[in-house]
């Protein structure tokens, strides 16, 4: 790696450093401050502290490091610029671009790592903090869910749990699978004391099973030695565990994976939901790629603001962070009226989903040109 190089990695990184650890440190304080009696009362041990307000922090980090990637470049292209020290790296025969890749790897990785945390981390344990908060810090309470109610609208089937033995869904208590004909008449009752989710399959144990002919009335089993069984698969049963943590989870706690999921398992979602429940899909997916838009933006941005006094430099740097979060919120009410939505389930149009960092490019191709 070259000296230059890394003179420019230290001079980033610790202005980032500074601010994501500024950002975090704020919500923080802003999150004890409301939940520091509850905790206080249950006195949890201080690595589920810790686990609660990662959980805490999670949904969050998508808009925390675009920001903090902002506030970084907008001061280490200022200083750059305001010691002259672009003019000599130039003067060296040293190519712009060599002189912001580090900032754009960064950033890079920044998103990647927002990416890992939107579609691993918080479907994992954002809920289970917000329960943790609900239940006053009782773990017990926070890892049980309970009567929970399923319905999988293209197969025709409904689920009933009374109780989810673990945090993963794989074995259920007390489970009751209602399964419908097209047309709305009941076609088969199942009822189970225990569903364990094995290699793939539902096994119920404590299995009783009620078949009904087309004008609901119940008749007898055409697989009398099957039904008789008190433990037997269901390789019938596409539903997974996933399924039914979600039904108890906020959406915007769900992986982008299992909202496409939900969307295909539910085409009776009104126009309006499946319009919203789509461009949330697409906001998520290309949400990550905010943090490099905005470190396009900054850069010259910087060079700009390196020209001018430091009180000017200071306000502008504010102004444009208040001005993306608004430009955010505006475009994302904006999408969600807005656009389009497929009726055989396929995807909008991704102008919506990346109106946030879009509409700063413009500006930022201009400053680009304008730049030294």
């Amino acid at each position: 790696m070259r000296i230059l190089t890394r003179y420019v990695f230290r001079e980033f990184l610790v202005p980032l450093f500074y601010c994501l650890c500024g950002f975090v440190s704020i919500y923080v304080l802003f999150e004890l401050s409301g939940s520091f009696s509850r905790i206080a009362d249950a006195k949890p041990p201080a690595l589920t502290i810790l686990k609660y307000f990662c959980g805490y922090l999670a949904p969050f980090f998508q808009y925390l490091a675009p920001a903090a990637l902002m506030l970084a470049t907008l001061y280490t292209m200022w200083t750059f610029c305001r010691h002259s020290e672009i003019v000599a790296m130039r003067a060296n025969g040293i190519g712009f671009f060599t002189i912001v890749k580090p900032l754009l790897v960064v950033a890079f990785a920044m998103a990647c790592f927002v990416a890992w945390v939107d579609e691993w981390y918080v479907p994992r344990i954002a809920q289970w903090a917000k329960q943790l908060r609900n239940e006053r810090f009782d773990v017990a309470k926070a890892a049980r869910a309970d009567n929970i109610v399923y319905r999988n609208a293209k197969a025709d089937r409904t689920w009933s749990i009374d109780q989810m033995l673990d945090v993963k869904g794989e074995h259920l208590k007390d489970v009751r699978v209602t399964i419908d004909r097209p047309n709305g008449a009941r076609l088969m009752n199942i009822v189970a004391e225990k569903a364990d989710y094995l290699d793939g399959e539902w096994w119920m144990s404590g299995v009783t099973v009620q078949h009904y002919d087309a004008a609901g009335g119940e008749i007898a089993s055409p697989t009398p030695e099957l039904d008789a069984l008190s433990t037997r698969p269901f390789p019938q049963f596409g539903e997974r565990p996933s399924d039914f943590i979600m039904q108890n989870r906020d959406w915007a706690y769900n992986s982008v994976a299992d909202r496409l999921r939900h969307l295909r398992h539910h085409p009776d979602l009104s126009e309006k939901m499946r319009r919203k429940y789509e461009y949330d899909t697409w906001a998520q997916m290309l949400a990550p790629l905010a943090c490099l838009v905005i470190t396009l933006f900054a850069i010259p941005a910087g060079i700009a603001s390196g020209r001018q006094s430091v009180f000017k430099g200071i306000v502008g740097a504010l102004v444009m962070f208040f001005s993306f979060l608004a430009c955010h919120r505006r475009n994302g009410r904006f999408g969600r009226r807005l656009a389009p939505s497929n009726p055989r389930g396929g995807s909008p149009p991704c102008g919506f989903s990346c109106a946030r960092g879009v509409a700063i490019l413009p500006p930022a191709v201009k400053l680009w040109y304008n730049s030294p």
